[in-house]
């Protein structure tokens, strides 16, 4: 599912993102103290960061899992393309706690600048 999830990112495919997140997710950058809560605040947060960059790829996972508690960590390396052509890379983790099928929180702790903009925070 996680790997569902930034395929989504990557490929700016919506709907399969949302597939992976319950309807109320609690998605919150912690490194930046955002806090969003449902699929219209998390549909907004992507729209912008795919309208703020050419491209963004995640990689290089590793992954720790936690099925009693159904939790997955994962950290990656992220590449940001700009429209002027830069790359930015940065290495993430985030923290995901499933429920049923979907994850029902996701908490990003994110290297540097916030590049998931944090308008309509909720």
């Amino acid at each position: 599912m996680v790997i569902s999830y930034f395929h989504g990112v990557d490929h700016e495919d919506l709907p399969l993102l949302l597939s992976t997140l319950s309807v109320h997710c609690v998605f919150s950058i912690e490194t930046h103290d955002i806090k969003l809560i449902g699929h219209e605040a998390i549909t907004g947060m992507f729209h912008r960061l795919w309208s703020n960059h050419k491209w963004v790829r995640h990689d290089q996972f590793s992954f720790v899992e936690n099925v009693e508690s159904s939790t997955i960590a994962v950290r990656f390396r992220v590449t940001n393309q700009l429209h002027d052509g830069q790359l930015v890379y940065k290495s993430n983790c985030n923290f995901f706690t499933g429920e049923g099928n979907k994850f029902k929180e996701v908490r990003v702790y994110m290297a540097g600048e916030n590049t998931l903009d944090h308008a309509n925070q909720t």
